[in-house]
């Protein structure tokens, strides 16, 4: 595994064109680190893994295992795209592939999604060509819904909600589209509504 790390190491830095120095001066360790862990004489520390996963432009999990695993061509499909939602600061990611997804240093897994029950449900009514959301949901401080998203077949349109905001939001008409809400409550589940 050692050899791995060491061989993946060298191959990014080549790859984006950096000298053994180059890459020691952006995560603040010298060039004989460098060399050290390109000969497989030594490992990366702990601590250093985050600057250097950033820095190669690789995850923290490929650096570690000394692989880059790679999706098959072309992958992605809408009809299996996967909500993230990092429960720390609120961000929202999507993969239509099968991808390893972090935020604010914790590994996401994707949103599970159920029918909107009578509190998460969405109405949604035509509005010459936009279509207006509406719901229910409490819009309090502690308690409110986080997003909404609208997912056709070769498009997203995801709208971050605030707390003591409206309860009601346009999104632009999105050819059978399926429309999906987030909740402070439970940040694992995705709930959808049939237009």
């Amino acid at each position: 595994m050692q050899h791995n790390v060491s061989e993946l190491i060298r191959r990014r830095r080549q790859e984006l064109g950096l000298t053994q120095a180059a890459l020691a001066k952006r995560i603040h360790v010298s060039a004989k680190a460098v060399s050290k862990w390109e000969t497989a004489a030594g490992l990366p520390d702990a601590a250093l893994v985050p600057a250097l996963s950033e820095a190669l432009g690789v995850s923290a999990d490929s650096l570690l295992l000394g692989q880059i695993r790679q999706n098959p061509p072309d992958g992605g499909n809408m009809k299996r795209i996967k909500f993230y939602q990092c429960p720390d600061c609120g961000n929202m990611l999507t993969a239509t592939g099968k991808a390893e997804l972090s935020c604010c240093g914790r590994r996401l897994s994707p949103m599970q999604i159920r029918p909107a029950d009578d509190a998460h449900r969405l109405t949604i009514t035509d509005i010459e060509t936009e279509k207006l959301l509406t719901w229910r949901h409490p819009m309090e401080k502690g308690h409110h819904l986080t997003f909404l998203a609208a997912v056709g077949y070769d498009c997203v349109h995801i709208v971050r909600l605030y707390p003591e905001g409206a309860q009601e939001h346009r999104l632009p008409r999105i050819p059978w589209a399926k429309y999906f809400c987030g909740c402070t409550e439970d940040m694992t589940t995705l709930y959808q509504s049939n237009p």
